[in-house]
């Protein structure tokens, strides 16, 4: 964990496209930890997910209702601990093996993007690989801030001469050479305390990753990806967002409000527990009124055990009016986002909502009409051996993480043993030219 301390969030080193490889992915919520063990193996190219080197085929699945998070937090270390022992128990169990490290998901911190450009002057006729190094030290200018740590940074283009969009610069003539990154950074006191809650289980963290970007990972089709998308992950304490470009990750963020949000409306406009109202709303919970709604009656358990309390009955109709409103705020907050990033240039993007509280009836026509674009639900792509449970959106941030290291070359990675500091021709974007000299 020492490397947060230097502003930076593990990163592991990049699947071998010829090799297996045996891959452990915890995704800790608000509401489920969820853990699955999968064999990565080597395929030949294929016409549909082409960016996918390798087949995954689950072999372990463990899950245990959340304890000890908030919005994504961990807010009491103990609790957590016990959730997530529960659910790698499970998987590896299932899995008959035994995992020593994991790659985790987060969607606390207060995701944020920032684009960054570089120019330098170039040395000879030709992009070199001195050139490239150089370019990508010339950000180190843009330093991550106090308090917040890099999740992600990825080249999105390089330029020549003002000509943008080169994705391989390198033998190419001209006189100033460019380059776009972008960087997604978080809190460092949420990903410290994430992943010291992983440690305390005996697990090492391999990687640490955005939610919503392994979300898009594991749902997007590759025109989807290439034309235009924004992946929402609707969570449980948190909301999320990633935008993908030309089939690369552009910009993320989120915000803390979700299902239990949801949930807690429930409880406090039908006088319901908490418990009672979750299950009202997995049962019943829906954004659109139907004709017979306003006569089909939901019972709602008394909130104590007294004799003298009865249930009471409530019509459907009355759910819908106390859920809708939430929803609409969680999708306008959405909308406004997604209007101030890169995706408002994309007039043939859609959007693609993952996440358990993406399940309510009626969702997709919702947010098709608040956001103006074509919507629809997204579950996991190409992934063999998934129980029923995992199928739906819900296990999209999960199943994304199996996906991730195939896409982790995209990324540099960080050599075991070493620390680096955030200045100097040493830095952060001098590895990224490591990556890059390593990567082709």
């Amino acid at each position: 964990m020492s490397a947060l301390h230097y502003g930076l969030t593990p990163k592991m080193k990049p699947i071998q496209p010829r090799r297996s490889a045996l891959v452990a992915a915890l995704d800790i919520g608000s509401s489920k930890v969820a853990c699955l063990i999968a064999r990565l193996r080597p395929h030949a190219p294929q016409q549909v997910l082409t960016r996918r080197s390798h087949a995954i085929e689950v072999v372990g699945f463990g899950h245990a209702g959340a304890r000890g998070t908030k919005a994504g937090s961990v807010v009491n270390l103990a609790q957590a601990e016990e959730a997530i022992r529960q659910a790698v128990d499970g998987a590896e169990r299932t899995a008959s093996v035994d995992i020593e490290s994991v790659v985790l998901s987060i969607s606390a911190g207060r995701l944020a993007s920032e684009l960054f450009a570089a120019e330098i002057e170039m040395v000879g006729a030709a992009v070199s690989q001195g050139d490239i190094a150089r370019v990508l030290a010339a950000g180190n200018r843009h330093s991550v801030r106090d308090g917040r740590a890099v999740l992600h940074s990825l080249p999105i283009g390089f330029s020549i001469d003002g000509n943008n969009g080169i994705r391989d610069p390198r033998g190419m003539l001209g006189a100033r050479f460019g380059v776009d990154m972008h960087v997604a950074t978080i809190d460092v006191a949420a990903a410290r305390n994430l992943m010291l809650a992983v440690e305390r289980c005996h697990l090492a963290v391999e990687a640490m990753v955005a939610s919503p970007y392994v979300a898009g990972l594991s749902v997007l089709a590759d025109d989807e990806a290439d034309l235009g998308a924004a992946v929402v992950d609707m969570g449980a304490g948190t909301t999320t967002m990633a935008v993908f470009v030309g089939g690369r990750f552009i910009h993320a963020e989120g915000f803390a409000l979700g299902g239990l949000n949801v949930t807690l409306d429930i409880a406090r406009g039908l006088n319901a527990s908490v418990a009672d109202a979750e299950r009202i709303k997995t049962f019943y919970g829906s954004v659109l009124l139907g004709g017979s709604d306003e006569r089909d009656m939901i019972t709602v358990p008394p909130i104590s055990d007294e004799e003298r309390e009865q249930a009471q009955f409530v019509p459907r109709a009355a759910l819908v009016h106390i859920v809708k409103p939430r929803v609409e705020e969680i999708l306008e907050m959405v909308r406004d986002r997604l209007a101030a990033s890169p995706f408002a240039a994309e007039p043939r993007g859609r959007v693609i909502l993952t996440g358990g509280a993406s399940q309510l009836a009626g969702l997709p026509e919702l947010a098709a009409r608040i956001l103006g674009r074509p919507v629809r639900i997204g579950r996991p792509l190409g992934i063999a051996g998934l129980p029923d449970a995992a199928k739906g959106a819900a296990f999209a941030a999960a199943t994304g993480l199996l996906v991730y290291p195939q896409a982790a070359h995209l990324e540099y990675f960080e050599t075991r043993g070493k620390r680096y500091l955030m200045s100097g021709t040493g830095g952060y974007f001098a590895r990224v030219g490591q990556w890059f000299r390593e990567s082709f």
